[in-house]
């Protein structure tokens, strides 16, 4: 065995016999808390360290504001994510509004989730959705048995276009474009079909409640990030914002994560910046991370006194002049009164267009998709235009994803790590909790 392997045996030797190993979690998003989180109850002794000043990574707070960097929403299939905000102390029933899935155009046409049972519940829902045929709704269904009895599986090679092709072009348009575009962030036609049936698999059919919204009444930083730092420095673990690291190096018992010696190091950072920190050690997976694309997601954050939406979240039909999908009623969801996000994914060519035009293009579409009734015209005003410019991967078809081990010792976290769901919260939360576990050896 070399020098790493030396290492790692000895760590893991170590932990195994009850010895607490000192970690470095390299990123505070919501990989890296979690991974820290589970390493302090694993008896670890755990350093955080964050480039930014703040901590929750592309799901964030805006400092000194109650915005966010972008509307994010959980779902009741989340529950590794529910789980760790339970044990920092955050009770999801009081942070979280949750409602029944509903994805409705203003004019009613869609479909709304009743409670009960996954399966019968989703049946009894396209059965009664407005704006379909009856031939259209048995259609969907007939898919989705078939989907089912193939263990929502599907070839690697297959996009969601391909995957629904024979499906009516209005069931199309009405459930799976929006949700695929939600779920994948990535149109249809370019989206992995392999990786939108596990999402309806372990959402839409995942159990009692799993499809339910999760709408967050608070900013993201009380939902989990202040709570995880201020429950992990109790604990006794270390938290050094605002400080980039350099470069990692093979110590004699573990990583000197730059002059600091270290028995295991978690890569919880961005694709990017885990490839840049991993390369001399392991150029192969670095050049996988390297390899991974990026999408934007742009929030329009707007002021309208005089509005009203029928539900929380309303589906927008976009076009080239439209470009939100999705509109949230932050009032309904019982957070800021007044105010709508309108959300924008898959939008490389709206931040070429610029984020000004972008939002004199959301208010125009507010106003001939919503109805008068819904959106009074005259009283609407831009609050803020946030985008993320590296949002999420993009989930396309026979996606290669780095793995959790990179070298002996040294593993990675985040939602862009091997794991079977596009980029997600429940995604990220997943993979930071598996990389604590590796510490262990398992």
């Amino acid at each position: 065995m070399d020098r790493r392997t030396d290492a790692l045996a000895g760590a893991v030797s170590a932990s195994r016999a009850g010895r607490a190993l000192r970690v470095a979690v390299i990123g505070a998003g919501w990989a890296g808390l979690a991974a820290a989180v589970r390493a302090v109850q694993q008896g670890h002794q755990v350093t955080i360290f964050e480039m930014a000043r703040q901590a929750g990574g592309r799901a964030r707070s805006t400092p000194g504001s109650s915005l966010d960097n972008g509307q994010h929403i959980l779902i009741g299939a989340y529950r590794d994510t529910l789980d760790l905000m339970r044990t920092v102390g955050v009770e999801p029933e009081q942070a979280l509004l949750r409602c029944r899935l509903t994805l409705r155009h203003a004019d009613g046409r869609g479909l709304a989730m009743p409670a009960g049972p996954a399966a019968p519940a989703f049946a009894w829902a396209v059965l009664r959705a407005r704006g379909w045929t009856w031939g259209e709704r048995l259609q969907l269904l007939a898919a989705c048995g078939r989907w089912a009895a193939a263990g929502f599986d599907c070839r690697p090679d297959r996009s969601v276009a391909e995957l629904c092709a024979e499906l009516p072009p209005e069931v199309r348009r009405l459930l799976i474009d929006p949700l695929c575009v939600a779920a994948l962030n990535t149109p249809s036609q370019e989206a992995s079909a392999a990786i939108f049936l596990r999402v309806l698999r372990d959402g839409l059919f995942g159990g009692r409640g799993a499809c339910d919204l999760l709408l967050p009444r608070q900013p993201l930083r009380e939902l989990l990030p202040e709570p995880a730092l201020r429950w992990l420095q109790k604990q006794g673990a270390t938290w050094r914002p605002g400080v980039r690291m350099m470069a990692l190096q093979p110590g004699a018992a573990g990583w000197r994560v730059d002059a600091e010696a270290f028995d295991a190091v978690l890569l919880a950072c961005s694709a990017a910046e885990s490839a840049r920190l991993a390369h001399p050690h392991a150029p192969d997976w670095a050049a996988t991370a390297e390899a991974l694309r990026f999408e934007p997601i742009i929030t329009v954050y707007v002021r309208n006194a005089r509005a009203r939406l029928p539900s929380p979240m309303l589906v927008l039909p976009d076009n080239e002049r439209a470009p939100a999908q999705f509109v949230f009623d932050h009032g309904a969801i019982g957070c800021q009164q007044n105010r709508f996000a309108f959300v924008i994914s898959d939008a490389s060519r709206w931040v070429e267009a610029g984020l000004a035009v972008t939002a004199q293009a959301v208010l125009r579409q507010a106003a001939q998709t919503l109805g008068p009734v819904n959106w009074p015209a005259g009283a609407a005003r831009i609050e803020h235009v946030v985008a993320e410019r590296r949002a999420t991967f993009r989930s396309t078809p026979g996606l290669l994803r780095p793995p959790m081990h990179i070298a002996p010792g040294l593993f990675a976290a985040g939602d862009h790590v091997d794991g079977p769901y596009p980029a997600t919260l429940e995604g990220a939360v997943q993979s930071g909790s598996a990389a604590a576990r590796a510490l262990r050896g398992d």
